[in-house]
């Protein structure tokens, strides 16, 4: 077990050394309107950059799946990295999905924090035995083929 100061000096609180599992929190993810406008901010305000930005959708992203169907889905992706922690910008082109569906809910914000793990399709299996459904998902080809990405939700709030 880990502890760490919380709130007022002196006050300690317990935290478990490896949560579900989980081991670090690799990504942080952020559901955007304007993906160039928010990449700028980020690196004006805050410092974070360079870049990398992608599109997925149904040309390089295989069995896509959105709420249990096949769903094919466009969106963009910028992905920049401070120290070990990966910062993800996402702007939904085309749905429907997760992030089309975040931003109709409640606007633009923090969307999810990512973890890699060894084997995923065990991880998705372990997830869902713990309440947290697949809520979307697709896998690409080409380079780093087969690497998943996908989204669960838990199945009771």
């Amino acid at each position: 077990m880990k502890s760490f100061l919380f709130g007022e000096i002196g006050r300690e609180r317990i935290v478990a050394a490896n949560p579900v599992g989980i081991g670090s929190i690799d990504q942080v993810a952020v559901v955007v309107r304007d993906l160039d406008r928010v990449m700028e901010r980020y690196a004006d305000e805050f410092g974070i950059g360079p870049w990398s930005v992608y599109t997925f959708g149904p040309e390089i992203m295989s069995s896509m799946t959105f709420r249990g169907n096949e769903q094919p889905y466009i969106m963009k992706r910028a992905l920049a990295n401070v120290g070990d922690t990966m910062y993800e910008l996402i702007e939904p082109v085309q749905g429907p999905n997760t992030y089309e569906e975040f931003l109709n809910e409640g606007g633009v914000g923090l969307h999810h924090f990512g973890y890699f793990v060894d084997d995923v399709d065990a991880a998705i299996r372990e997830m869902e035995d713990k309440g947290y459904p697949l809520l979307q998902s697709g896998r690409s080809f080409g380079v780093g083929a087969d690497t998943p990405t996908l989204a669960l939700r838990p199945s009771t709030p």
